[in-house]
């Protein structure tokens, strides 16, 4: 047997074994996903959230919203914010040195004047420029902070540094938020008794082609372009099912920097955002847990199956590479600073599970892909391949996908529903049949990227420009 022969054998049983492995991941994922999402809505069933929104002990929340060159969207989106039902709750917008006019823009709509405000730094950030309020009553809750940019790591630590609620919200400025959303966010920290809740994320939707009024989300569509739909159906995997499944173990290791609240005391006992990665809100989770496992204490990191808040998706190819470039580096930089981790008991289920599989299949499964292809057309080349048995698993490998995607458009239209069209499922199903061939590679050669800038040392943020909300305004 030749060397070329021994070496195919290899890499073709060793990709073989990674994926059974990954495909039964899927499955123990998918089908633990339907018992969280059981259990949630039927202790919800009978909850009356109006109690919770007028009650003077509803945990007080800081809404913390980074901005740069947002002046499209940001007047709305403060709308949005403010409208939200709940008592004991501000929010805080951190104009993060903007180039554009957002923050003339703000004072303007909301009667913004500069205040004296004393900012306890209990995290490092870059220079406060000034401290705003609004003169009009209406606008109370709103605080509006002028800094220096820093990057949204560096301007979500000026909030929580200026927060006065003992929880905060982290969110981006673009998003629209449900009105019920914080009622629903903050009812995982009041019900658990046995374990201290440190974080909680709630499920993060597509708005492109929604209609938004005043800031609103009035009307619910499926987005009409492809790239915001396929990655609908995305979300749709991704929280529906794997979101709830780690949750439901207690191993969620990522809460979306969309929308996510967190206790204050341990974000500040763990220092805050690093800014000294593009992926801030994955390793602060990890930090976190990390801290609650070093010192023994029993806590839980949760998540949601309601969809609280809808975010406006990339329509363009490169402005989506700029994103999944940047989330391939941030995943790899924060399992990179927790290493420690990797395999060790002293961190439980964190260590033994989570951590391992974010390393081989979250942040691997690209590069073992990458590999793949590269390494198909050299078997090709030599004729190595037996071409009934590859064309055999590569479709088991595309109906599989396909499959999984049809389970969590059944999950979705069997809880939440959000698209109740018919034709809209049709359009969901026949997206999930185009996403192999359409946006599967392009993620996949978006994350080889994210690996060769990051060994480049390439730290930057990568502009990423918005079109702003289908609008009306009464």
């Amino acid at each position: 047997m030749s060397w070329q022969k021994i070496i195919f054998d290899f890499f073709y049983y060793g990709i073989l074994l990674y994926s059974i492995v990954l495909l039964g991941f899927y499955l123990f994922i998918g089908l633990f996903a339907v018992g969280a999402v059981r259990h949630y809505l039927r202790a919800n069933r009978f909850t009356d959230y109006r109690i919770l929104a007028v009650s003077a002990n509803a945990p007080g929340m800081s809404i913390l919203a980074p901005a740069y060159n947002e002046a499209a969207t940001v007047v709305d989106n403060i709308r949005s914010l403010l409208s939200i039902h709940y008592n004991n709750l501000e929010v805080i917008i951190i104009n993060d040195g903007s180039k554009d006019d957002s923050l003339q823009k703000m004072i303007a709509e909301y009667d913004l004047h500069k205040i004296d405000f004393f900012v306890h730094q209990q995290i490092a950030t870059q220079k406060v420029r000034g401290v705003y309020k609004s003169a009009n009553p209406v606008f109370h809750k709103l605080i509006v902070v002028d800094k220096e940019n820093g990057g949204k790591a560096d301007a979500l630590n000026v909030g929580i540094n200026i927060a006065g609620k003992p929880y905060i919200v982290c969110i981006d400025v673009d998003c629209i938020l449900e009105q019920d959303a914080l009622l629903k966010m903050a009812k995982p920290f009041l019900e658990e008794t046995g374990f201290r809740v440190i974080a909680s994320g709630g499920v993060v939707r597509i708005a492109n082609s929604c209609l938004i009024r005043n800031g609103r989300l009035e009307k619910v569509n499926l987005p009409d372009q492809f790239l915001p739909r396929v990655q609908a159906l995305e979300y749709i995997r991704a929280f529906l099912l794997g979101r709830m499944a780690w949750s439901r173990l207690n191993g969620l290791l990522l809460i979306s920097g969309a929308f996510g609240a967190f206790e204050k005391e341990i974000v500040i006992a763990c220092g805050g955002y690093n800014h000294k990665t593009v992926g801030e809100d994955m390793e602060l989770v990890v930090r976190m847990r990390r801290y609650m496992e070093e010192r023994k204490e029993p806590y839980k990191v949760t998540c949601i199956p309601d969809p609280l808040c809808w975010t406006e998706a990339p329509v363009s190819y490169k402005i989506l590479g700029r994103q999944r470039n940047r989330w391939t580096r941030g995943t790899i930089e924060t399992l990179r600073f927790h290493k420690v981790m990797f395999f060790n008991p002293r961190y439980r289920l964190l260590g033994m599970l989570s951590y391992p599989y974010w390393l081989f299949f979250e942040l691997l499964a690209p590069v073992v892909e990458f590999t793949g292809i590269i390494g198909l057309f050299l078997s090709a080349l030599l004729g190595y391949i037996n071409w009934p048995v590859f064309f055999a698993l590569l479709g088991f490998i595309i109906c599989f996908g396909f499959l999984y995607s049809i389970f969590a458009i059944l999950m979705e239209v069997l809880t939440y529903n959000q698209y109740k069209q018919s034709k809209d499922i049709l359009r969901l199903v026949l997206t999930a049949l185009l996403e192999p061939f359409l946006f599967h590679p392009f993620v996949v050669w978006s994350a080889i990227r994210g690996n060769i800038d990051l060994l480049r040392k390439k730290n930057s943020w990568g502009e990423m420009t918005r079109q702003g909300f289908v609008t009306k305004k009464t």
